[in-house]
């Protein structure tokens, strides 16, 4: 039987700023990836889904990003290796002290935006953040064959592969840019069928109409996405119906998890 992880980018509402649902995604996710407070999450959102993740038995992974608020983290940015390691070390260990207090942990590490981005083709960013994964003894969840990915190699850094339900790909496998035609997708139907053939036979289609070959242990479904309570219902109910078991990749250290 296939297994794959489920994941979503939450937390990320900010003061008065609401930011999907994650009182609704929570119950249909595995993993959650919980904003830190640069890109969105203040800390009273941060603890609130941290305890809703605990709740549900939903494993945390820390979702930091560049210090970029006004542009969600979307926005690339030039910053030194020690300002970067820092920021990390800041973001991750605020939401290891929230998690705690909800009653769970911080289970890895998966960047926000254009870190996420920038992780994936600058080797120099690459390798900050796999040497701050290491001292933090965390894995890092990303895309496979990527500069994060050759770089956590380097570091022994436990590296998770990922693929995204709602985004479209090029044809060299990135992600394409959100400028682009076919970059997000918000069909339901349209995308658990994408992800159900991506899981089961490790092809998807780029938005050129090519074929890629990605082999992903986690799915992801943005929070921020139009309809993604939709998107994640119909990912998760076709992944079932397909024979593919739905499991977190990172061990879950919550205590007293009530939901599955």
């Amino acid at each position: 039987m296939p297994i794959v992880d489920l994941n979503s980018d939450l937390g990320e509402s900010f003061g008065e700023w609401t930011i999907g649902d994650d009182g609704a995604m929570l119950p249909l996710v595995t993993s959650a990836n919980l904003a830190c407070g640069f890109h969105g999450g203040d800390p009273a959102t941060m603890l609130a889904a941290a305890t809703l993740a605990v709740r549900h038995g939903v494993v945390i992974g820390a979702h930091p990003s560049y210090r970029d608020l006004v542009g969600f983290g979307r926005r690339d940015m030039e910053v030194t290796a020690e300002q970067l390691h820092a920021d990390l070390l800041y973001q991750v260990g605020a939401l290891q002290l929230i998690a705690h207090q909800a009653g769970g942990s911080v289970d890895y590490i998966k960047l926000h935006g254009a870190l996420y981005n920038r992780a994936a083709s600058d080797p120099t960013v690459a390798d900050v953040v796999a040497e701050t994964a290491r001292a933090l003894e965390l894995p890092l969840l990303g895309l496979p064959e990527s500069e994060l990915d050759h770089a956590s190699r380097r570091a022994g850094v436990h590296f998770v592969r990922e693929a995204f339900a709602d985004r479209g790909y090029l044809a060299d496998g990135t992600l394409a840019p959100r400028s682009l035609d076919g970059a997000l997708l918000t069909d339901p139907e349209v995308i658990a069928a994408r992800v159900v053939d991506l899981v089961t036979t490790g092809d998807v289609q780029a938005i050129d109409g090519s074929t890629v070959t990605l082999h992903a242990d986690s799915i992801c479904v943005h929070g921020d996405t139009p309809g993604a309570v939709a998107i994640a219902r119909a990912v998760r109910s076709a992944l079932q119906n397909a024979g593919v078991q739905l499991k977190a990749f990172a061990p879950t250290l919550t205590r007293g998890a009530i939901d599955s």
